[in-house]
């Protein structure tokens, strides 16, 4: 099985829909841009966010057993996909790839 790097890129925060709609709370995210993981064997690697896990489990085993090209062509890289996490106030984009070790 191929080893996968994801790489935190870039969170978004909509303070428009937290006003409007969110309870406010006082942790969030421990996530930081450019922060990296390795998953082994399709994984989730230790540290992860289990949210954002739950969003790229099956890109990240899909591209652990060798498979890629997510719908026909959509990176250019077809060995990896960019996938937010399912926070609706403040998603964080991560790249997920094959690691080329």
């Amino acid at each position: 099985m191929n080893k996968v790097r994801i790489t935190a890129i870039r969170q978004t925060v909509y303070q428009d829909l937290m006003s409007k709609y969110e309870n406010p709370i006082e942790h969030t995210c421990d996530v930081r841009e450019g922060q990296q993981w390795i998953a082994v064997d399709g994984q989730c690697p230790e540290g992860m966010c289990p949210s954002a896990w739950e969003s790229m489990q099956p890109f990240v085993e899909s591209l652990a057993q060798g498979k890629g090209n997510f719908f026909d062509g959509w990176m250019k890289n077809p060995m990896s996909a960019m996938i937010s996490c399912n926070d609706g106030f403040r998603p964080f984009s991560f790249y997920i790839e094959v690691w080329p070790e």
